[in-house]
């Protein structure tokens, strides 16, 4: 029996901002809402300029030289701490990593400090670019800037078009041990009702994490009665091996290298539907990932056309398989963990 230290669960609507970056005038309000999270959160006004600074390049980057460019701005808080992810994705041509990380370096001229200043002014940031498949930026920035943690597990979520709050719901903790345990809810429907149901889950396995996750499945299945249910997934993560139980249609895959294995769910409406419920064992290769997502994101992607994203923070990874794997018509939640 293992007590999990600490929570990461996916922010409510008011902790964050998808802004869609299309015209110059998009960086200013990207610029804005930085700036309202970081006062929201008492950053010290040069913490603050230097945040602005960041999502003002990031911003205009996407501007220039991105399709269909996303930018995300969330609160995120850990144990200790609470600070301010930045995250960016696009469906651009990819980029010269080398030349872009370079402070000084400007193509069009923009602002001339390159995105390497982000990696400077971050506390934590990474960057992923492949070829045909765009660009995923991410960097966080704590108040006040402290030394960070590897960061093992990282989550996006993004409610359909129309909607402010998302019914996909992801969470988790990190144990004694480095043991990882992970659980992903897509509530059925969208909107806040789907966030009720998503939220109960997270709750259920929450109240007892160090139990089994064919445990935490029945509990949370039984707590989600009340609510419209929805598909739910549980992942532990000790050493080398991974135990996996799911209700419903949550994708489970151990992805390392061009490889990816598929977990078990069985089929049912976690709250609902369940004729059984099953919990299965599966061996994880050194330098591997678990990925949870919702059907917001399609199974057709493939990890060998990204060589080398397993080996990313795990919010690159997140903010690519979102970028290459979202549709547009639902919510979307992606749930990374690496041991």
């Amino acid at each position: 029996m293992v007590a999990l230290s600490h929570w990461l669960t996916a922010p409510g609507a008011d902790d964050l901002c998808w802004l869609r970056v299309e015209s110059p005038s998009a960086v200013a309000g990207c610029r804005r809402a930085a700036t309202t999270l970081a006062d929201r959160l008492g950053f010290p006004a040069a913490r603050t300029d230097e945040l602005a600074l960041a999502v003002t390049e990031a911003a205009s980057n996407l501007q220039k030289h991105a399709r269909e460019g996303l930018l995300l701005l969330r609160i995120g808080r850990d144990a200790t701490r609470s600070g301010v992810e930045l995250v960016t994705i696009d469906a651009g041509p990819g980029a010269d990593l080398p030349a872009v990380l370079r402070d000084g370096h400007s193509t069009t001229g923009s602002l001339g400090i390159g995105l390497g200043a982000i990696r400077r002014l971050a506390d934590t940031s990474d960057m992923y670019s492949a070829p045909g498949h765009g660009t995923a930026l991410a960097a966080r920035f704590w108040a006040p800037p402290a030394p960070a943690d590897a960061v093992r597990c990282a989550g996006l979520n993004r409610a359909i078009s129309g909607e402010t709050e998302c019914g996909d719901i992801y969470a988790a903790g990190r144990g004694d041990g480095g043991v990882l345990t992970g659980v992903l809810c897509d509530g059925l429907g969208h909107g806040p009702l789907a966030a009720v149901a998503a939220r109960a889950a997270i709750a259920a396995v929450q109240e007892d994490p160090a139990a089994e996750p064919a445990a935490l499945l029945e509990r949370a299945h039984r707590q989600m009665a009340r609510t419209r249910g929805g598909a739910l997934a549980i992942v532990r993560i000790d050493g080398s091996s991974v135990a996996f139980a799911g209700l419903g249609n949550i994708a489970g895959w151990i992805v390392t290298g061009g490889l990816r294995t598929g977990l078990v769910s069985v089929p049912g409406i976690a709250g609902h539907q369940a004729r059984s419920l099953r919990q299965f064992s599966y061996p994880l290769p050194p330098g591997a990932a678990v990925v949870l997502h919702s059907d917001g994101l399609t199974s057709r992607w493939d990890i060998r056309a990204l060589p080398g994203l397993v080996a990313r923070d795990p919010l690159v990874i997140a903010a690519m398989l979102l970028g290459e794997a979202a549709v547009r018509r639902d919510d979307a939640g992606v749930l990374v963990l690496k041991p």
